[in-house]
């Protein structure tokens, strides 16, 4: 597949690895230009691009930006993407750390991933938001392996969903069907699932047990 990556820190970088290894066709982008990526290039093969030139043409859309940079993303960002693309969110809000006080996940009640469609004007899936970086170079397993790790994946547009279920497969990994993004709070940080390192069983407990509760932790 065509797939276009925004963001080159250690998930973007990881999966540009990764999906360049399995044949995919990848362009990469980051905040700092193409010239910044010459080494992630020559390793991978990939093609490094502007942001506003990643989702060209692309079926599949990685968008792993900090929080507060995805309003900074170009506008019509994925109007020249394929048609039916999915847009995969690996996105987390970490107030106190890192992307300060966005009111209306505070206080409009919206999950992380509704906040970024909002600004992508795109449905998107979100999954390997709780992943380490390190698990996809270094834990894939085949179908079966009784130590394949598994990750919640949730989204409104099952097509899309489907897509990047499959695509998550082939990464080594199995997947959990974690409901719509206004139910993706259940994999948001500080809840059971976030940085579990386990298989279907135990991940389906765990978004089980979430709560709804946001920890003083993770509020700005």
């Amino acid at each position: 597949m065509k797939i276009g990556i925004i963001g080159a820190g250690n998930i973007g970088g990881n999966l540009t690895r990764r999906l360049t290894a399995l044949g995919h066709e990848v362009s990469v982008a980051n905040s700092r230009g193409p010239e910044s990526l010459k080494a992630l290039v020559e390793e991978t093969g990939a093609k490094a691009v502007t942001a506003a030139e990643a989702a060209k043409d692309a079926q599949v859309v990685v968008v792993t930006v900090p929080l507060k940079n995805v309003p900074d993303l170009p506008p019509g960002l994925l109007d020249g993407a394929a048609e039916g693309v999915a847009v995969i969110d690996t996105g987390n809000y970490y107030p106190q750390e890192r992307d300060g006080r966005i009111d209306a996940i505070e206080d409009g009640g919206l999950t992380e991933s509704r906040w970024t469609e909002q600004h992508l004007g795109h449905r998107v899936v979100k999954v390997f938001n709780g992943t380490y970086a390190q698990d996809l170079l270094e834990r894939p397993r085949p179908a079966g392996d009784p130590e394949r790790l598994a990750v919640p994946v949730a989204s409104d547009d099952e097509a899309a969903k489907r897509v990047v279920r499959a695509l998550v497969d082939e990464l080594g990994f199995d997947t959990v069907d974690a409901g719509g993004i206004d139910d993706s709070w259940r994999q948001q940080p500080a809840t059971p699932v976030y940085g579990l390192r386990a298989g279907v069983e135990a991940v389906e407990r765990a978004l089980a047990e979430a709560s709804p509760e946001r920890p003083a932790a993770h509020r700005a």
